[in-house]
């Protein structure tokens, strides 16, 4: 199973599908920038990450612009690999506002990552109690983990609520067919 958590990962991750749960920043600066490659499925550059340390750095943020930020440079930080510095960065959005719910949900990819179904599962179930900005990102990461720790029916109920809120998104269809639903 930890290769198909894997394969899924990269699709939370941003290489296909919704991809990762980017927070909005309204707006012309480095945060928006910063914003704008983390709502891209593009591979981070230089630029881009560059501009999420200037935005951070500047002291000009807004409160929720910075726990967006940190999110937001979270998910080119998970999109580079570099696991730990997006998990640093989501921690960083929580201990902000532990009640946003996008720092949760991305953490819980980073989790999936990881191969951590345990602990990405309940992530996602966090994030959903927050009201995540796309919660089927949310029940498709959270079915997932739950796939993973062999808990098929609810993955099952999770893919399906995925499938419902955000009925283009072929890859929730997709893991869908794979399962068979038999009558008790």
């Amino acid at each position: 199973m930890a290769i198909r958590a894997a394969i899924i990962a990269s699709v939370l991750a941003g290489s296909a599908g919704p991809g990762l749960a980017a927070i909005t920043i309204i707006g012309s600066s480095p945060a928006r920038l910063c914003y704008e490659a983390a709502d891209s499925s593009a591979m981070p550059t230089a630029e881009s990450l560059s501009a999420c340390e200037h935005a951070l750095s500047s002291g000009s943020l807004s409160f929720g612009d910075r726990v967006a930020t940190h999110v937001n440079r979270g998910i080119l930080r998970l999109r580079d690999r570099d696991v730990a510095a997006a998990i640093a960065d989501f921690d960083a959005a929580t201990a902000l506002d532990p009640e946003a719910a996008e720092p949760y949900l991305n953490k819980g990819a980073a989790l999936v990552r990881l191969n951590d179904a345990a602990g990405a599962a309940r992530l996602f179930s966090l994030a959903l109690e927050r009201g995540p900005e796309r919660p089927a990102i949310a029940h498709f990461g959270r079915a997932v983990a739950l796939e993973a720790l062999g808990n098929l029916r609810d993955a099952y109920r999770d893919y399906s609520r995925a499938s419902e809120l955000e009925p283009g998104w072929t890859d929730p269809q997709r893991e869908l067919r794979r399962f068979q639903v038999v009558p008790h």
